[in-house]
């Protein structure tokens, strides 16, 4: 891998959450409120073959949200994360046959996830039902992180 392909995955996956949580952060702290969920991915938690930089941007997300939730929680501001697994997208769409069986064969839900599935658990989790958590990592991945 070079060091432009490692470094363009760290700054867009990892660089990008930093930058964005320090801009909503200061005024979140000041209103004594708010709930910050960052987007991983089961890669993250699990790694995957030939993804050495996409995992580590991800497991880093993590590592810097549970990081962010013990600093903000006195403050009342909530910091989680949404892990999906594999999600209906125009990536999985062009996916050769025996890649998305695969993905399939080991997801116990037997099914890809729709977007609006990750977009459920992000609502859950910015709203008052979920004011009780944070520093979590809420897996939308029909069970293949089990």
């Amino acid at each position: 891998m070079s060091d432009d392909d490692w470094r363009a995955v760290i700054e867009t996956n990892l660089s990008a959450v930093f930058y964005t949580c320090r801009a909503v952060t200061r005024p979140m702290m000041r209103r004594r409120g708010g709930s910050i969920v960052n987007v991983s991915s089961i890669v993250g938690l699990r790694g995957n073959p030939g993804q050495t930089n996409y995992a580590a941007s991800k497991a880093g997300i993590i590592g810097f949200t549970k990081s962010l939730a013990r600093e903000l929680g006195s403050r009342n501001v909530r910091a989680n994360v949404v892990a999906p697994g594999y999600i209906h997208s125009r990536l999985t769409d062009v996916l050769p046959e025996e890649a998305r069986d695969a993905m399939l064969t080991n997801t116990p839900l037997g099914k890809l996830g729709d977007p609006e599935d990750v977009a459920g658990a992000v609502r859950f989790l910015c709203s008052d039902e979920a004011s009780f958590i944070t520093g979590e990592v809420l897996l939308v991945d029909g069970g293949l992180g089990m």
